[in-house]
């Protein structure tokens, strides 16, 4: 197999603190920094969160704004994505960074539980997040926490409600969501093959099971996610040093299935995204 592997570094999220990581990057200026490590060790695209200063979550779009000019001048040609998640915000405050214009953005299409509360994505505001995609022309990554999601998604796409290029990530690990079960990946992938021949999927996996759904991931020829959103460790009794430090990680698995790691270059060739110069 040598088709390349995109790697996505999800930097910070919207739940680790620095009391879990020192090295989960707060402020604009440390997400920066770890994105431009991360840029270096192979990561094509930076799902990207911001927070308060108190670490909470924010939907700011001026600090989305002042990540995306530093992104682009550090990392010139990485493809940037913002989170549209629910923990950021409420309603239409999700997708207020949306006019910003960036590459790609996550969207969640469907509802399902969370450790300890509902993750709501009501048809409406899916309906409206996906339209304003469409109006400032950023490509969705479907954020799959279940087997609904990835078949709403497909359909979507077909009637001309997303914008782009189809791209699916299965999210697994999550608890109270779907497991990282080997089984329910593989028959995601065979419905990616059967239903969406001509879109992209990639796939990450929360907590322990981020290394392990890396591997699946990119053993089955799909693209993955790693970083300090996901996981805060190397190993039970290891913290990450850093983002890169698992993107790395990641990248090893790429030269053990004879991968090579997609450059920004292929990565934006590969999702029919803008070019741009580097």
């Amino acid at each position: 197999m040598s088709d390349p592997c995109i790697l996505c570094v999800a930097i910070t999220g919207s739940v680790p603190t620095k009391a879990a990581n020192p090295a989960v990057p707060i402020s604009v200026a440390e997400q920066i920094e770890s994105t431009h490590e991360a840029f270096e060790a192979g990561a094509a695209i930076c799902h990207a969160h911001v927070r308060n200063a108190d670490e909470t979550p924010s939907s700011d779009p001026e600090k989305f704004a002042r990540l995306k000019e530093g992104v682009e001048k550090h990392c010139p040609g990485m493809i940037v994505q913002f989170s549209t998640g629910g923990r950021s915000g409420a309603g239409r405050e999700r997708g207020g960074m949306l006019p910003l214009r960036p590459d790609m953005a996550s969207l969640s299409v469907g509802s399902n539980n969370f450790p300890t509360r509902v993750y709501e994505n009501p048809p409406d505001l899916v309906a409206w997040l996906s339209g304003e995609m469409k109006t400032y022309e950023v490509t969705p990554e479907i954020e799959a926490f279940d087997l609904s999601h990835l078949l709403h998604a497909i359909e979507m796409h077909r009637s001309g409600a997303l914008y782009g290029k189809l791209y699916v990530q299965f999210v697994m690990g999550v608890k109270n969501a779907m497991p990282a079960d080997r089984q329910v990946f593989d028959f995601y992938v065979e419905t990616m093959k059967a239903r969406a021949p001509d879109a992209l999927w990639c796939a990450a996996g929360i907590g322990p099971a981020q290394i392990e759904v890396n591997e699946w991931a990119i053993a089955a020829g799909g693209h993955t996610r790693a970083g300090l959103e996901d996981n805060v460790r190397l190993d039970r009794d290891t913290l990450a040093p850093s983002n890169a430090a698992l993107i790395a990680r990641a990248a090893k698995l790429c030269e053990k299935y004879e991968r090579p790691v997609a450059t920004w270059q292929q990565a934006r060739k590969m999702l029919g995204l803008r070019q741009v110069e580097a």
